[in-house]
């Protein structure tokens, strides 16, 4: 197999236009604390996080702060616990304090309109940092990944895993002659992002269920269906549970389940595991894929138990954000590769998508080991 074959498909063409951006109509658009001969050593730059629970979050705000604190700023990096109130109120905390520029990571996109009044108002540039802040027209710039790629790919790599799909994506030669059952998760409501990757998974599974390829057993097809509030581990590992009692419990076999990010992936496997539905794929556990290429699903992924994973890097992310912010800050405008898709309710706000990569056993050494995002010391343990 080509490993690099394994790498993301379908990405936007949008990704290589760079665009010059428009301003989402927010504080950046008229130049803000930017226009100022302030230093980077006088300016302060507020990062609110939503939770220290995800692996993923801790490493973000770790690589935001030391991006800013690289070029002089003061980083305020906050978590929030995934709890609104918190957020909420940290975010009001720095603009009283007058930070210069906001990046925010949001727990509920929607909740937040009152603290992007309040930064417009102060003339601070908000950057919306992966989950998109919604309903307000106060949101200078969107960084994230091509989130309707991401579906895609985790959608891909299911039927990859199920023997539909050869190595090319391509239908394959050997294919199951058997309808095959899989189960369907999504992520929080309340997660802009998680629509965008329940839309591109359902764009690529649609046909194949509509042609009885795979089959949904339990029926729950839709986004209210399979959502996992707050993307919680517990929760995805009870709903599994769950189904295993009420759909499987006569002997149905279920092939495959559509994860969409790894802590959840987790708490399926672990429910799996605990049916006797086997410790790896090799013995008959359910091909179950990923998102976020969490440490400790990398390993499961290297011990042949996960199927797969979507790395996002996010240092390439932490990188557009803290660009995004030196650019505000001196007056000037980011750039952006999308301008069209992320309309936010209020205004479409202009966007940089970042890449993504597929991750499977063949090629995890290639992409994160040989990059040192991780060492193959932490890929064995599991643990960073």
């Amino acid at each position: 197999m080509q490993n690099r074959s394994m790498k993301m498909l379908g990405v936007s063409a949008a990704l290589v236009l760079g665009l010059t951006a428009c301003s989402g109509g927010g504080a950046g658009s008229d130049g803000g604390d930017g226009g100022s001969d302030a230093a980077p050593e006088d300016m302060t730059v507020g990062v609110a996080m939503p939770t220290q629970t995800y692996e993923r979050w801790v490493n973000d705000g770790a690589s935001v702060e030391e991006g800013l604190e690289e070029l002089g700023y003061t980083a305020d990096l906050q978590f929030a616990n995934d709890d609104i109130p918190t957020q909420q109120q940290q975010i009001d905390q720095m603009i009283t304090q007058e930070v210069d520029a906001l990046i925010i990571a949001s727990i509920d996109g929607s909740a937040l309109t009152s603290q992007l009044d309040a930064a417009a108002a102060a003339d601070i540039p908000v950057i919306s940092y992966d989950r998109l802040l919604t309903n307000s027209e106060n949101v200078d710039f969107y960084v994230t990944f091509d989130n309707f790629a991401v579906g895609q790919n985790q959608a891909n790599a299911l039927l990859y895993g199920l023997g539909v799909l050869d190595e090319n994506f391509e239908p394959a030669d050997d294919a199951p002659e058997e309808t095959l059952n899989v189960e369907l998760f999504a992520g929080s409501l309340d997660d802009n992002n998680a629509r965008f990757f329940w839309d591109g998974a359902m764009d690529v599974l649609e046909p194949y269920i509509e042609d009885e390829t795979i089959t949904v057993p339990s029926g729950q097809t839709t986004i209210e269906q399979a959502a996992t509030q707050r993307w919680e581990q517990e929760t995805a590992q009870e709903r599994m549970e769950n189904l295993l009692t009420s759909t499987y419990s006569g002997g149905e076999e279920l092939d495959g389940v559509l994860a969409p990010a790894d802590p959840l992936s987790r708490g399926i496997i672990q429910a799996l595991r605990s049916d006797g539905l086997g410790d790896t794929i090799e013995d008959g556990l359910p091909i179950v894929t990923g998102q976020d290429a969490e440490i400790a699903s990398v390993s499961l992924i290297a011990d042949g138990v996960q199927h797969s994973t979507i790395f996002k890097d996010t240092r390439l992310l932490a990188e557009q954000a803290v660009n995004a912010a030196d650019t505000f800050l001196n007056g000037e405008e980011p750039e952006a590769n999308d301008t069209e898709s992320y309309d936010n309710g209020s205004a479409v706000i202009p966007s940089y998508l970042l890449p993504v990569e597929m991750i499977l056993e063949d090629n995890y050494e290639e992409i994160l080991v040989d990059s040192e995002f991780y060492t193959e010391e932490q890929v064995e343990s599991g643990q960073l």
